[in-house]
């Protein structure tokens, strides 16, 4: 099958490796042409360019371009494809885009791969980024059996595990799981080096270990992601938001209060509720 990648980044890039070991002919589309040059190289994609219309002749299109690019894009994008092409994205955020995307595609799935790592670029692309992570496939009631199916069976040969959920939900969940963590850990950096003492900051700084680390790692990734993450999710993730705000002003008064007991029970709760999330 010829599939085209659109933005060859962490994900697009990574998609090419697996996608090209199974078989299929990738063609890859970028804004440089230095990346472009790169992903071959590398062996991310078969072939690739700074024109978009190289991929007429896929099959399949991934759109894995920054949030804000996806919608633009595709309204380039099918000038030049097939009314056949199926045509899904690996945003994370879904109820806007579906949206937008649907009306001018029939042939959309919006989909949302739960991989990656702090890095970005077509260097940072890796061989199994997706195996055993969540793949969330976000249809709609006119979206057509036939695509579903080809995304599935696509999304299946990753080793992703495979979820439907509406875009909506898709959003509220995410928006607790992977937006508001990248908004608390920034607020923990940002709040460290509000530290006035030099030589203490400096200290915290050297003592910084595998905790801090933990913790601040999601705040310290993509400046423009996590923007991205705020301005097309904003209504579910100031939702969470506030609740977390909630949630510290409770703490906040146990300790206060010096209620120790109370605090030692609320630990205890979140940590069997954190088995719930995380194995």
């Amino acid at each position: 099958m010829k599939i085209g990648i659109l933005g060859l980044g962490l994900i697009g890039g990574s998609l090419g490796f697996d996608l090209r070991s199974q078989g299929h002919h990738v063609l890859g589309v970028s804004r440089r042409e230095s990346t472009c040059q790169k992903a071959v190289s590398l062996g991310s994609v078969d072939e690739a360019s700074v024109e978009i219309s190289l991929l007429a002749k896929a099959e399949v299109v991934f759109i894995c371009t920054p949030i804000g690019l996806i919608v633009p894009q595709v309204n380039q994008l099918i000038a030049h494809l097939s009314a056949t092409t199926v045509v899904t994205d690996v945003g994370s955020v879904k109820a806007p885009i579906v949206k937008a995307i649907s009306p001018l595609w029939s042939n959309f799935v919006g989909g949302h791969p739960m991989a990656g790592t702090a890095d970005s670029g077509i260097e940072a692309a890796q061989r199994h980024l997706f195996v055993d992570r969540p793949y969330v496939l976000t249809p709609i009631n006119t979206t057509p059996s036939e695509a579903i199916a080809v995304v599935e069976e696509i999304v299946r040969s990753l080793g992703s595990k495979i979820y439907h959920c509406q875009p909506e939900q898709h959003d509220r969940a995410v928006s607790w799981i992977s937006h508001l963590p990248v908004m608390i850990s920034a607020s923990l950096i940002a709040a460290c080096m509000g530290e006035t003492d030099p030589a203490v900051l400096q200290l915290a700084q050297n003592l910084a270990s595998s905790g801090f680390r933990d913790t601040s790692r999601v705040g310290g990734g993509n400046p423009e992601l996590g923007v991205m993450m705020a301005q097309f999710n904003q209504q579910a993730l100031l939702g969470s938001l506030q609740q977390y705000r909630h949630n510290l002003d409770k703490l906040i008064h146990l300790i206060e209060q010096e209620d120790w007991a109370a605090l030692e029970t609320k630990l205890q709760s979140t940590q069997k509720a954190r088995l719930e999330f995380v194995e």
